[in-house]
């Protein structure tokens, strides 16, 4: 049987394609890429869709994304639900959101730590608990410091934004995909 990975997207439905929604994108990414179907699921509360798929690590990798309907800052009972009806393991668990800490086009992995006042993040972490060991898919969006952070994050994304992550940036992706399969198994 092949581990199981889940691979949640924050964001928020109403924004499409913005920077906050970032979590989103990278996830309707993947799906395309590995031909994984999503459907709504009432049950959890979102689109949910599963597939066993070949990583760049040669794994074969059971493959479970998940997109809540929920805004970001409140869609920890979706992600719990849906952890709890899959992988059951937080350390088998990305979340990937957006970073205005990190540069535009960067990806940081994080595995357990603070939410670094992103509320989303901060939801799931109140919610796991003291079983918070999850790992984080920061997503640097950047940010000008003179701007409204809210007035950064919810316009439209820069098309070459959205291009780098259906490629180089997939790529990384799938890269740290693969490593986390790979140090799972060791444990």
């Amino acid at each position: 049987m092949p581990p199981w990975l889940l691979v949640v997207g924050l964001g928020n439905l109403p924004h499409p394609n913005t920077r906050h929604s970032i979590g989103h994108v990278i996830v309707d990414v993947l799906a395309a890429w590995f031909s994984i179907h999503r459907s709504i699921n009432r049950s959890v509360g979102g689109f949910k869709g599963r597939s066993d798929i070949l990583l760049f690590s040669d794994n074969i990798v059971s493959l479970t994304l998940f997109k809540p309907k929920l805004l970001m800052n409140i869609a920890s009972p979706s992600v719990m639900s849906t952890l709890h009806n899959t992988i059951k393991l937080p350390a088998s668990m990305v979340i990937v959101h957006d970073s205005l800490d990190h540069k535009v086009k960067v990806l940081s992995v994080k595995l357990e730590g603070s939410a670094n006042r992103h509320n989303g993040v901060w939801s799931v972490i109140d919610a796991l608990g003291a079983n918070a060991d999850f790992y984080r898919f920061r997503i640097g969006i950047g940010w000008d410091r003179a701007v409204n952070p809210a007035n950064y994050v919810l316009p439209d994304m820069p098309l070459d934004g959205l291009l780098h992550w259906n490629s180089v940036g997939l790529d990384r992706v799938c890269h740290e995909l693969g490593r986390i399969v790979s140090r799972n198994q060791t444990i």
